[in-house]
């Protein structure tokens, strides 16, 4: 080797260094950085491929990845559903009918407990630790997550050698990989261990270290899935050995780590799978490539969907500070680029927990590190779930829906025989929750368990991604979930004895109560049920149209969602969330379940219904503002339909709040954003993030209401900026730069061809481009926006309504082609 190539290699590396330590802090864009090392989980950063998950925390001297598999879960396949399960439904609704609310919540206490178990848990596979000794004192530390590219990086420096890490779950490689480098060579030395809190053995065995375990029991079920984890060391000069259940690796010029984790599971009711040779075929293949190979197809595969859509909205000196700060400072501060890496950060974590062929992203997505975690971190379907997808179709991430598609399938099948045994009906049901293994049957106790809605609010999801992509061979596979969740409700509704109304009964408003100074729950004809079904039953008839099939059965649909409940306006000029007028001013529950009909669904609109969206503003003022991480998302999503731009960037500051971290005047309580821009409930659920992105898109582009709204709530701190990308129904994707609150240019391109309608603000004269604009005139012809007629509301006397005051908008549209975009300039 010539004498020149180690100087320059050695001149490279210091070069590159001095580069990144002189740069840091202006390459904050899209970057998560700290200056600091995670001092607990909800500091440490997360990683993930859809399948494979890890938690960060980058400490010098001890570097730590907590571990995840996403079907790592106690028990096994099984049903939660016994023949006793439904005994007391008919005394329920007779007590219901009768107005003796109490005595039906003391009967369903007793009665409707789960007969089997409340569903299984998802769990930690365990950590590995790299031991890294005379790194504790490091200077000059730093550590980021840039989710422009999915890799987490760890810098210092040690007695005049700087350290680097990068840390990545790859996509196509399906391992997790951390690669260490250091300026000078012979310099990386390490003990690699992994410890579990799960029933496992740890060994070395052909140069590899290897966890393997199996799950938990749980209520009952026995723990059956059985894990492994493998990890292999390679080294680039120096040696790696084995010794005591560790991989040594001494004095290498660099090293790179793999981590391999797979289980038994194939489906809910499959666990043949055998770990060990799943995890050593992933790990084999990796170990075949270039670090260097293996890191561009990562961030290829991982960009393929994250450069779909860019959102600038400005950028401050507020960037300089680590991010804890920023989000600390974030309410007083001029820092709108925040919001705009909150918002992409929403995204990153929807990539890195749900990909074709994956499990949906539970409470906590992928990211656990306890063995009983709250809530199970298991399928929270009363909003949670739901909320997990909302950014999905609106941010361009249309194909990383298919998990949820994919459960809701095997709930149609389990869910038949909830319908059948509880219920006496045809068709399928679940309830608030369910797991790995598709329970059905209620969780918990009845006053949130017994809520028979949970698979209707999923099955929406089905209607709206055929909206936005319009994929007929989509809708005509999934069609038959969306009729069987139909032929159940059509099997137990119940007509209520006052107004004839056909009801579902038992259920509740998730979560809420509605006897003052009384824990009852368990109601009928519910505001939120009466909206799904409207939904459930319109979104059915016209899939069955689209596919011209069951015309009958169409009939039967319309026939009975005209006996349905109709929204009405309580006394206190609210929406009312109960069949009775109930609702208290003072009540600011979490859930604000009634305000489901404005959003996500769109049957709630300040021109079609102004009664309804008046009083859907009242209830939500009501509420108030503060609340658990995940309500403020949904708030901001509902302020963005009400067309209230700084009402909605105020949920995002209230969002953004700090809770816990370093600063001493943060609490720990209340809802929020942990160091790590995770959502505090508190305790972290994912829910939180994946609800405030979709509200930010919904406060920049929205579609649900006849026309495309461009800006429809843009804030008075976003006085500039710009965003591509976004998705509407009927499949255009849109562009927008604006300035001084006013659109300088817009560009749609039309994936399907159909007619365009925009809605706007601006003076529409000025606006030219590169097709004719004309006035828009009564309905949409394009038939992905057609909305909703329901039934006028029922309204309190004592009601006091207003007028609704929005900024007066126009409407025009030109006829597309698909393939085409189309730019406008005014």
């Amino acid at each position: 080797m010539s004498k020149l190539k180690p100087f320059l290699l050695l001149f490279c590396c210091v070069w590159s260094w001095s580069v990144f330590a002189q740069s840091k802090k202006q390459d904050a864009t899209l970057k998560l950085w700290y200056d600091s090392p995670a001092e607990n989980w909800n500091e440490a950063l997360p990683i993930g491929n859809g399948r494979l998950g890890a938690m960060v925390f980058g400490q010098p001297g001890a570097e730590q990845l907590q571990l995840n598999e996403e079907t790592v879960w106690s028990g096994g396949p099984n049903s939660n559903i016994t023949a006793e399960s439904g005994a007391a439904v008919p005394e329920l609704r007779k007590l219901l009918f009768e107005g003796k609310f109490l005595e039906a919540q003391a009967l369903a206490d007793v009665e409707m407990m789960p007969k089997k178990n409340s569903g299984m848990v998802y769990q930690t596979v365990g950590d590995l630790f790299l031991k890294f000794d005379g790194h504790e004192n490091a200077k000059n530390y730093y550590r980021d997550l840039n989710i422009e590219k999915a890799v987490a990086t760890v810098s210092y420096q040690v007695d005049g050698v700087n350290y680097k890490r990068e840390i990545f779950s790859s996509f196509p490689d399906q391992v997790l990989v951390v690669r260490l480098t250091a300026d000078k060579p012979g310099k990386i030395s390490f003990e690699a261990s992994l410890a579990s809190p799960q029933n496992s053995d740890i060994r070395t065995e052909n140069s590899k270290l290897v966890l393997s375990g199996i799950t938990a029991d749980h209520e009952g079920e026995k723990g059956q899935v059985k894990f492994e984890a493998q990890v292999k060391a390679l080294a680039e000069g120096g040696k790696v050995t084995t010794a005591d259940k560790t991989l040594q690796i001494k004095n290498a010029d660099a090293a790179t780590v793999y981590v391999s984790i797979a289980t038994n599971y194939k489906n809910y009711k499959d666990i043949s799978a055998v770990p060990a040779t799943i995890a050593s075929a992933h790990l084999e293949k990796a170990l075949k490539q270039k670090y260097s190979t293996a890191l561009a197809a990562h961030i290829a595969a991982y960009q393929k969907y994250f450069n779909r859509v860019k959102l600038n909205l400005g950028v401050t000196e507020a960037v300089n500070a680590p991010t804890d700060e920023r989000i600390y400072n974030f309410a007083k501060a001029n820092d709108p680029h925040l919001a705009a890496l909150y918002f992409q950060f929403g995204r990153y974590l929807l990539i890195s927990s749900s990909q074709p062929g994956t499990q949906p992203p539970n409470l906590q997505g992928i990211w656990n590190d306890k063995m009983l975690p709250p809530w199970d971190s298991k399928y929270t379907i009363n909003i949670n779930t739901e909320m997990n997808y909302w950014p999905a179709e609106v941010t361009n991430l249309s194909e990383l829906h298919e998990p949820l598609f994919k459960m809701l399938k095997d709930l149609a099948v389990t869910g038949r025989e909830t319908a059948k045994t509880m219920y006496g009906a045809d068709g399928w049901v679940t309830h608030h929750n369910t797991d790995l293994w598709r329970i059905t049957g209620p969780v918990d106790r009845p006053y949130a368990g017994l809520w028979p809605m949970g698979g209707n609010w999923l099955s929406q999801h089905l209607w709206d991604h055929y909206q936005f992509t319009g994929d007929k061979k989509f809708l005509k596979e999934y069609y038959p979930v969306l009729k069987e969740a139909c032929e159940f409700y059509l099997d137990v509704l119940q007509e209520e004895p006052v107004h004839k109304w056909l009801v579902v009964a038992p259920s509740n408003s998730p979560e809420n109560t509605y006897v003052e100074g009384k824990r009852v729950s368990i109601a009928a004809g519910t505001t939120m049920d009466n909206q799904l079904l409207f939904d459930l039953f319109t979104k059915t008839t016209k899939a069955a149209e689209i596919l011209n099939t069951d015309q009958a059965f169409r009939k039967t649909l319309l026939a009975t969602r005209e006996r349905l409940a109709p929204m009405q306006i309580g006394k206190h000029s609210q929406l009312q969330e109960w069949m009775h007028d109930s609702d208290r001013p003072d009540d600011k529950h979490r859930h604000v379940s009634h305000l489901y009909g404005l959003y996500p669904s769109n049957q709630i609109s300040p021109t079609r219904t102004p009664e309804l969206f008046d009083a859907a503003r009242t209830s939500l003022l009501h509420r108030g503002d503060p609340a658990t991480g995940w309500s403020m998302g949904w708030k901001v999503n509902l302020w963005a339909r009400f067309l209230d731009g700084n009402h909605a960037y105020k949920l995002i500051t209230d969002q953004l709040k700090l809770v816990g971290g370093r600063q001493d005047d943060v609490s720990t309580k209340g809802g929020g954003t942990y160091p790590n821009m995770l959502d505090a409930h508190p305790p972290f659920q994912i829910d939180g993030n994946f609800g405030c992105t979709a509200g930010i898109a919904e406060m920049l582009v929205q579609s649900h209401d006849g026309a495309i709204h461009i800006l429809p709530a843009l804030p008075d701190n976003w006085a500039d900026g710009e965003v591509s990308g976004l998705v509407t129904r009927g499949g255009f994707e849109i562009a927008v730069t604006w300035k001084n609150r006013q659109i300088s240019q817009l560009q749609v391109t039309s994936k399907l061809g159909g007619n365009c309608r925009l809605r706007l603000h601006e003076d529409v004269t000025k606006l030219n481009g590169s097709v004719k604009l004309t006035e828009a005139k009564g309905s949409n012809p394009n038939p992905f926006f057609e909305v909703p007629e329901v039934k006028a509301p029922v309204i309190s006397p004592a009601a006091k309504l207003n007028p609704v005051a929005v900024k007066p908008s126009k409407e025009v549209e030109f006829n597309t082609t698909a393939g085409k975009t189309y730019t406008f300039k005014l």
